[in-house]
């Protein structure tokens, strides 16, 4: 059984920055993609960025290219999502995601296993 593991979102001022960690374990394919999602208050989940286990790496709303930047530790099994200059429209609860089927999607069904999320607040 595949386990997610989110941490380090709290809260910060807008134009700071925040590192997300995603901790995997359980898992024993060589190939696969693990993707970050968010959902704000009253929306729905929209897909942030994604990494390949070959290191391929997707951004999905243009609101987050070059402020956001995906990578991963394979030693760690972790995945990283950089934030820089934070917005409050980047409020939300961001979750990593699992797909055994080594490809990078936006679409929430394409993720078999899911973290429990973790709180990112951008307030003054």
């Amino acid at each position: 059984q595949v386990q997610l593991v989110e941490s380090g979102g709290r809260l910060v001022h807008p134009g700071g920055s925040l590192r997300l960690s995603c901790a995997a374990s359980g898992f024993t394919s060589t190939y696969y993609a693990i993707g970050w999602f968010r959902q704000a208050p009253g929306k729905e989940r929209e897909g942030v960025a994604c990494i390949s286990s070959t290191d391929r790496t997707t951004y999905y709303p243009d609101s987050v290219k070059g402020r956001f930047t995906i990578s991963r530790d394979s030693a760690k099994n972790t995945v990283y999502l950089q934030m820089s200059n934070l917005e409050p429209g980047d409020t939300g609860v961001y979750s990593c995601a699992f797909n055994p089927r080594y490809y990078c999607s936006d679409y929430d069904f394409s993720y078999d296993y899911w973290g429990q999320g973790t709180q990112v607040t951008v307030s003054s």
